[in-house]
């Protein structure tokens, strides 16, 4: 790969509404010159996602996924951008192997748990709550990750945790460890930027 753009071109994949993608916008923005980082692509396996009706909003290029499992035409489309960077979040789709190998140290996602715990196959989104409160847990919180050839199991960046307080339901928690992740996400793309953009300069 070749040396990358500063600030870092940087994808987000998205299959929801993208409150994580805004969260990551904002704080990206409200740095100014210091960020590292810039969010220059939106793609989503879902042409009706709420992230790409950000992606509009904010004058930043989206893209459907039509088929996420053909792995060379994500990079292709990766490529095309000059991406240095892919952020999934609440991206649903398993990561073909050619992307999560072409990007290795620089494709990241963010799981509503302290994994390893209650990550995998099929662990997303109020399944993951229900699965904590039914263990019993005393915390949970969220995960930022590398993302590998495997749901969940990248070598771990940075947590927040979040404490389960009685009568916790599935959604109550939910909404505390979303707002852990509002602050984690942003902040963790940003000194993996800066990490990232140190190390190529530096080589």
């Amino acid at each position: 790969m070749t040396a990358p753009d500063f600030p870092l071109r940087t994808a987000v994949l998205a299959s929801g509404g993208g409150s994580n993608l805004q969260a990551i916008i904002d704080y990206l923005d409200g740095l100014g010159p210091a960020r590292a980082a810039q969010v220059v692509l939106i793609a989503s396996d879902r042409a009706e996602s709420g992230a790409l009706t950000k992606a509009r909003a904010q004058h930043i290029e989206g893209a459907v996924i039509g088929a996420p499992a053909d792995g060379a035409a994500l990079v292709t489309l990766l490529e095309s951008h000059r991406i240095g960077l892919v952020v999934l979040a609440g991206y649903l789709k398993f990561v073909p192997h050619e992307v999560t190998r072409r990007w290795a140290g620089r494709i990241i996602n963010i799981h509503p748990s302290l994994l390893p715990k209650f990550g995998g196959a099929g662990m997303y989104g109020r399944r993951v709550h229900q699965a904590v409160i039914a263990a019993g847990e005393t915390e949970s919180g969220a995960t930022v990750h590398h993302v590998n050839e495997e749901f969940d199991r990248g070598e771990i960046i940075a947590r927040e945790r979040v404490r389960v307080e009685q009568g916790d339901s599935p959604d109550s928690l939910a909404a505390r460890v979303l707002a852990a992740e509002h602050t984690l996400y942003p902040r963790t793309v940003q000194e993996l930027a800066v990490k990232l953009s140190n190390t190529s300069h530096s080589a």
